[in-house]
Parts: structure tokens; C-alpha cells; sequence
């Protein structure tokens, strides 16, 4: 049976391969990172444990190359999503400071079709709680979202404020920030140029998850 890759996966792991053959060694951290522009080889290496996780590769712990091709085209196959879908990893809660897309946060991964989506999303982020119920966002909703780092004013954000990642809509006057609720028992969270602020990404679709029983 053939185990499914998501794009990026899919794209690290013929990284691997060209740099194994242009250069006799595999790619460390840094340089996978590098390459596909992650803030930190501990992206890389989230990357990485989910490949090992699905057999296409082996890692070798202290040290940076560490990595080590397990199959040949014969060995394994390895599905790449079709044109008619795509691959999503399911971020549920995320621990303190840690990157949103560490290997620990992913419950899952599901097959979508692109058609659902305005945008072509990254992940898909369970909501926690009801302070977005107005705009149509429950509580247990997956909330598809294309990781960009700036957003527009009024856009529905996933954004990183201190430890906690939320959900809100972005508004922004000249350099005051603040994260609106769609439910009128939640206050606005005022941005202060203190706080440590940054934004993982924007909503481009909604899926209820009834929808996937």
C-alpha cells in the first residue's frame, strides 16, 4: 500500500535524494531549512520525524547529517496527493511556544479536495472555544490556513501572541494591533508593542468536522 507524502514531505525527500547524489552526503538541518525558507532547522527536523515516521527515511541522532535514504523505487512507493486532492496535516493543541506545525501538534493527516479552499491551505487547525462562533467558527471546527506571515486588514488570522496561538480577526490602525472576537462575550485582545506578536497565517476555508464522519 502506498503511503501518502504531503507536498512539502514529498519535496524535502527528493532534497535528499539530489543532494545524496550530487554530493555523496545528505543535507543537514540547517541547510533543508535554508533551502525551503523555515525560520529554524527545528522545522527541518519536524519535517524529517514525519518522513522517518512514514519509512521513507532514517535518522541517526547527534549528528546534522544524520539522514539516510530506506527505500529505492522498487522498495516502497510513495503517493504524492493527485491533482484532485490534496494532503493536510490536523494541528490540534499547540504547546507553548513550539511551532505550530511540530510533529507532536499533528493528529492527522487527511485527503481534501483544493475546491473547498480559496487559497490552497498549509494545515488545517482544530478551533478551540467560541470567541469566533459570529463568524460561522465553532468550537471543534477545522479551520484551513495558508501560512503568511503579514496579513490584511479584517482578514481572519491564526496569529501567536506571548505562548497562546488564536484565532481572531486582525485589526490594524496604523501601528496599533488588535485581535477582534465574532461573539460578543469575548473582549478584544489589545496588541502592545511590547508583546511578543506574530502572525502564523490567514483563513482561506472551513471544515466542519461532522463532515468527516
Amino acid at each position: 500500500m502506498a503511503l501518502k507524502l504531503t507536498p512539502r514531505q514529498a519535496q524535502i525527500l527528493d532534497l535528499i535524494r539530489q543532494t545524496i547524489a550530487r554530493s555523496g552526503r545528505p543535507p543537514t538541518r540547517a541547510e533543508i531549512a535554508q533551502e525551503f525558507g523555515f525560520r529554524s532547522a527545528n522545522a527541518a527536523e519536524d519535517h524529517l520525524k514525519a518522513l522517518a515516521r512514514k519509512g521513507a527515511i532514517q535518522l541517526s541522532a547527534n549528528t546534522s547529517r544524520g539522514i539516510q535514504l530506506t527505500e529505492s523505487p522498487a522498495d516502497h512507493e510513495f503517493e504524492r496527493p493527485t491533482i484532485q486532492q490534496i494532503l493536510l496535516p490536523i494541528v490540534g493543541r499547540v504547546a507553548a511556544g513550539s511551532p505550530i506545525l511540530a510533529t507532536e501538534h499533528v493528529e492527522r493527516e487527511i485527503a481534501v479536495e483544493p475546491g473547498l479552499f480559496v487559497q490552497t491551505p498549509d494545515y488545517l487547525l482544530r478551533v478551540r472555544g467560541a470567541s469566533m462562533r459570529d463568524a460561522g467558527i465553532l468550537d471543534g471546527d477545522l479551520l484551513a490556513v495558508q501560512r503568511r506571515p503579514e496579513a490584511r486588514n479584517g482578514q481572519i488570522v491564526v496569529a501567536r501572541l506571548g505562548d497562546e496561538v488564536t484565532v481572531k480577526r486582525l485589526h490594524r490602525t496604523g501601528r496599533h494591533i488588535e485581535l477582534l472576537p465574532e461573539n460578543p462575550d469575548f473582549q478584544p485582545i489589545v496588541v502592545g508593542v511590547e508583546d511578543d506578536f506574530a502572525l502564523e497565517g490567514i483563513a482561506v476555508g472551513l471544515i466542519r468536522t461532522g463532515s468527516l464522519s
